[in-house]
């Protein structure tokens, strides 16, 4: 498999304002002809939406794509609930089933751990999607070596997806090796920083209120400016380097274990392009050692979530908070 594919969060969930259904719509497309064969969604994304968008676009190109999504985080009545009961994970793969227009879903995420379910029972209901042929091969996101050697001893786990990038480090506090010894694949998900590390950094105090960076600490006025410092040095040594600014922060992130895979999302078919030329561009192991420095786990200002979402999450932490 490639080692970028493609998060389509963004199209209908998140950020900013959603694009019309023509151009997400050609978006998907394009991926298509241009050689991406992984495709993340989720139930969370536009509140099935996404996964609706997803499967009606791609239900002619079925047999060239890995078709992946996530269960144990919903909207339910306007709010984002998690639920790993087994009872919900059930009904969850069977609504996204229908809403991807396919038989089976490639691959099959806890997209976060209930606190309130053991792990082991989240995951065993998902073992039975599988036996049933409903699924192909289990994932978890957001959780914690500990969390994935305890899930793995039910079912083997295929897919740890966690946020990594350069200025996001926590897989670094175990699951990068943990993935690696246990053969499981690290699907880094906002390997572009949440958009900080492309050509059009975001504003702010222009995004709508709906957008979850505005919760985000890292984009606050208090660490905003510094983040943005650190990403003009790296927008000078890919410049100095030949390449542009997301092609050496995807690199980076690939260049981290062949078992790693990229999942950055766009809407725009041009980024989309850009974001895949990574697959043939040689980035110098010492520009990629010189990125890590410039932008790491101690240089980043601010933690990723607030408070109250790092409480929900069970990964590792790196770096500092303040």
């Amino acid at each position: 498999m490639p080692a970028v594919g493609l998060g389509c969060m963004n199209l209908s969930h998140a950020y900013g304002v959603a694009p019309t259904l023509e151009a997400a719509e050609r978006l998907l497309l394009t991926a298509v002809e241009e050689g991406v064969t992984h495709f993340d969604t989720a139930a969370l994304y536009g509140f099935g939406t996404n996964e609706e968008l997803v499967g009606r676009v791609l239900a002619g190109h079925r047999d060239r794509i890995v078709l992946a999504s996530k269960c144990g985080m919903t909207g339910v009545d306007g709010r984002r609930v998690i639920d790993g009961r087994p009872e919900t994970i059930r009904r969850t793969a069977d609504e996204a089933l229908a809403r991807l227009r396919t038989d089976v879903i490639d691959l099959y995420y806890l997209h976060r751990l209930d606190r309130a379910v053991p792990v082991e029972e989240s995951v065993g209901a998902m073992a039975e999607l599988v036996k049933a042929g409903k699924v192909r091969a289990l994932g978890l996101s957001e959780v914690s070596s500990q969390t994935l050697r305890r899930a793995h001893a039910v079912h083997p786990i295929a897919a740890l997806q966690n946020e990594y990038s350069l200025w996001s480090r926590d897989p670094e506090e175990g699951t990068l090796a943990t993935t690696r010894e246990l053969g499981v694949a690290l699907v880094a998900f906002s390997p572009l920083a949440r958009g900080v590390l492309t050509d059009a950094p975001p504003d702010p105090e222009t995004l709508p209120a709906s957008d979850i960076r505005r919760g985000m600490p890292r984009f606050g006025a208090r660490h905003y400016p510094a983040n943005l410092a650190r990403r003009a040095e790296l927008a000078r040594l890919a410049e100095k380097a030949g390449i542009s600014l997301p092609q050496l922060a995807l690199a980076w992130v690939v260049s981290r274990g062949p078992h790693v895979i990229a999942i950055p999302g766009t809407r725009s078919t041009a980024h989309l392009r850009e974001n895949l030329s990574v697959l043939d561009v040689e980035v110098p192991g010492e520009v990629l050692d010189a990125a890590g420095r410039v932008l790491n786990a101690a240089t980043v200002n601010g933690p990723r979530y607030n408070e109250a979402t790092l409480a929900e999450i069970d990964t590792e932490r790196g770096g500092r908070a303040g």
